[in-house]
C-alpha cells in the first residue's frame, strides 16, 4: 500500500473526513407548488464541488408535460442571470416521474428553479440546495493498480536504461562489457534507483501538503459550538467563526437570519438512550452569545444540536457534547418542548405507536419491516385521542403542522424536517423570493414575507395526520420523534426504525 500511495498521491485526499449541513445527511428532499402542479422533488447533492446533483422530479398529477431546471444562487450577483435551463427526462414506465442532473460549479447556497408546463398552463417553484464539497472520491481500485503498474514500469525502465547506457555506451560495437563497466553500471542502477525512490517519496509528501492546505480551504467546516452552564441553570452557546464560511461572504454569508421566529432551533438529546428529548430556542445577546433559561432537565450526558440559518440561506447543523447535572430549571415556554421515551436499547427497532398526554397516542402509518436507504420516503403520522378516534384539534406548531427530527443511533446522522421537506423554511422563503413577481410557485406563505422579521409560515393543520418527505443516507438504527401541537401543547412521539 506504501508504494501505492506514492504512486498515486491522489489518494491522500481522503483524509479529509465526510462533514454536512445537516449532519449526515446532505440531501434536499422538498414538496410544494409549482403553480397548479404539485411537485416532489429530491436532490442528491454531489460530495465533491465542482459535481453534478442527481434531480427527481414527481408530479402529483399527469397533467405535466415538460420540466425544466435551472441552478443558480439564491443571493449575489450570479442569482440574477441564470443559465439556459436543462429538460428533464419523463420515465418510459411513469410519465409523472422525471430525472435529471445539474453542474454545481462552486460552493454557496445555491437554488434549483423548476419551471413546470402542462395542460394547466406552467408554474415555478425553487428549492435550495447548499452546496458544499464534502470529501473527495476515491480512485477506482483497477486505475490505482494500472497507475500503480506503470509506475514499477517506467521505474524499472529509467534504471535499465542508465544503467545499460553507463554499461555499454562507450564500448565500441562487438565488443562485450567487462567486469569494470559491469560494476559501474550496478553503481549506476543503484544510485539511480536511491533518486528515484527519493523522488517519489519528496513527490507523495508534497502532494500530501498541498492537499491537506487544498481540503482545508475546500471541504465544508463546521463553525464550532461551545456550550456551557452558568449559575441559574442557564446554557451559554458561542458559534465560533469558520474560515470556509468568511472565504465565501457573498454566496454562504455569516449573518444570521430567523427560521420558523428563532434564530437558533436547540435540541438536547441524552446519550445513547436517546429517553430524553428537548427543543429549545436560546435568545442571542449583544456579545452574539446564545443564553437559554433550561427547563427541567435529567442529569446525563447530552448530544447537542443547533440548527442556524445564514441571510444566503446556508443551513449549519452545529454539534457540541456536555454533561448536565439535574436541573430544577423553569417551566416550558414558547415554542420550547420536552418529552420522555424509552431508552432506545430496550425498545423494538420497528415502533409504530408512541403514548401521547391524556391517554391520547400517535399511530406511525406504515408497514412493519425494515426501510431502505437512499432513496426519498414519505412518513406518515395520525393523532389519536384516548378513545382512538382521530383528532380534530391539531394546531400550528411554529407555523407548520409538524416537525420530524430523524436521529441515527450513534448520532451520525441528524435531520430537521418539515412538512415541505428537509429545507429550512427561511431559505424557501428566501429562494422563491427571486422569482418572477415573488410570490411564484411559493410553497408555504407568500415569498413576500421576508423571513428576516416572519414570525412563523402561518401553515395551518388541517387534519389528524401529518407527513414528511425524507431519505435515511445510510442503515443503521433511527430514532424518529415527531412533534405536533394540540389544544396549545407540543406533543411529541418517539419512533424506533432499523434501516437498511
Amino acid at each position: 500500500m506504501k508504494p501505492l500511495r506514492i504512486a498515486v498521491p491522489f489518494v491522500l485526499l481522503l483524509c479529509a473526513l465526510p462533514c454536512f449541513a445537516h449532519v449526515g445527511s446532505p440531501d434536499v428532499y422538498f414538496q410544494g407548488q409549482a403553480g397548479p402542479y404539485n411537485l416532489v422533488v429530491s436532490v442528491q447533492t454531489p460530495q465533491m464541488i465542482p459535481g453534478v446533483a442527481q434531480i427527481q422530479i414527481r408530479s402529483g398529477s399527469p397533467e405535466v408535460r415538460q420540466i425544466k431546471i435551472v441552478p443558480l444562487y439564491i443571493v449575489g450577483p450570479a442569482s440574477k442571470y441564470p443559465p439556459p435551463p436543462d429538460v428533464l427526462r419523463p420515465s418510459k414506465g411513469d410519465p409523472q416521474f422525471f430525472t435529471g442532473s445539474l453542474w454545481l460549479m462552486a460552493s454557496g447556497s445555491w437554488q434549483v428553479r423548476i419551471e413546470a408546463d402542462g395542460d394547466k398552463g406552467s408554474g415555478t417553484v425553487s428549492v435550495p440546495v447548499p452546496a458544499f464539497a464534502r470529501n473527495t472520491l476515491p480512485m477506482q481500485r483497477n486505475l490505482g493498480i494500472f497507475l500503480f503498474a506503470l509506475m514499477v514500469l517506467l521505474v524499472c525502465a529509467i534504471v535499465s536504461i542508465l544503467g545499460a547506457a553507463s554499461r555499454e555506451g562507450q564500448l565500441e560495437p562487438g565488443l562485450e562489457p567487462q567486469s569494470p563497466q559491469n560494476r559501474r553500471a550496478r553503481i549506476v542502477m543503484a544510485t539511480v534507483t536511491a533518486i528515484v525512490l527519493g523522488l517519489l517519496a519528496f513527490g507523495g509528501w508534497w502532494w500530501k501538503t498541498a492537499a491537506s492546505e487544498l481540503s482545508h480551504r475546500m471541504i465544508y467546516q463546521r463553525p464550532k459550538l461551545s456550550a456551557s452552564l452558568l449559575p441559574g441553570g442557564k446554557m451559554n452557546l458561542r458559534v465560533g467563526d469558520s474560515e470556509w464560511h468568511s472565504r465565501r461572504t457573498e454566496v454562504v454569508a455569516t449573518k444570521l437570519i430567523p427560521d420558523h421566529g428563532h434564530l437558533m432551533h436547540l435540541f438536547l438529546i441524552r446519550a445513547p438512550q436517546m429517553d430524553r428529548f428537548y427543543h429549545l430556542h436560546p435568545a442571542q445577546d449583544e456579545s452574539g452569545a446564545f443564553l437559554d433559561n433550561l427547563p427541567p432537565i435529567s442529569s446525563g450526558h447530552y448530544q447537542i444540536f443547533a440548527d442556524i440559518v445564514r441571510e444566503s440561506g446556508f443551513p449549519d447543523t452545529l454539534i457540541a457534547e456536555m454533561d448536565l447535572p439535574e436541573i430544577a430549571g423553569q417551566p416550558l415556554t414558547g415554542d420550547d418542548s420536552a418529552a420522555n421515551a424509552p431508552s432506545l436499547q430496550q425498545t423494538s427497532a420497528q415502533t409504530l405507536v408512541s403514548p401521547l398526554s391524556g391517554g391520547a397516542r400517535m399511530v406511525w402509518e406504515r408497514d412493519p419491516g425494515p426501510l431502505p436507504s437512499i432513496q426519498l420516503l414519505w412518513f406518515r403520522f395520525r393523532v389519536e385521542d384516548s378513545d382512538g378516534k382521530p383528532v380534530q384539534d391539531l394546531e400550528p406548531y411554529m407555523g407548520m403542522a409538524g416537525h420530524a427530527e430523524f436521529i441515527r443511533s450513534d448520532f451520525s446522522v441528524f435531520a430537521h424536517v418539515h412538512p415541505d421537506g428537509s429545507a429550512p423554511m427561511a431559505a424557501v422563503m428566501l429562494a422563491n423570493a427571486t422569482l418572477a413577481g415573488a410570490s411564484a410557485g411559493a410553497s408555504s406563505g407568500s415569498a413576500k414575507n421576508q423571513p428576516h422579521s416572519m414570525p412563523g409560515m402561518d401553515m395551518p393543520a388541517s387534519s389528524p395526520e401529518v407527513s414528511f418527505p425524507y431519505g435515511f443516507p445510510k442503515p443503521g438504527l433511527y430514532r424518529i420523534f415527531i412533534q405536533v401541537k394540540r389544544a396549545g401543547r407540543v406533543e411529541t412521539g418517539a419512533f424506533d426504525a432499523t434501516v437498511n
